[in-house]
């Protein structure tokens, strides 16, 4: 009965902040003055940060294989 009632408990609150949190959370306006289609329109940020995850990504592989083949 007491495992019932946290799972409640926790689904309310959970749902609860659902409810809350996108009535609080507005997104800004596009920039009117960029063009995504323009080549010097930056590119978003998150592309960078995969990019680069991706790097290292690479590189902590290439170490691991390298220093298993020295065993």
């Amino acid at each position: 009965m007491r495992k019932i009632k946290q799972l409640l408990l926790v689904f309310f609150l959970f749902a609860g902040m659902m409810a809350i949190v996108p009535q609080s959370s507005k997104a800004a306006p596009p920039d009117p003055d960029c063009d995504p289609l323009d080549p010097a329109c930056p590119v978003d940020g998150g592309v960078s940060i995969l990019i680069a995850t991706g790097i290292g990504l690479g590189i902590k592989r290439a170490r691991r294989k390298k220093a298993q083949d020295k065993m």
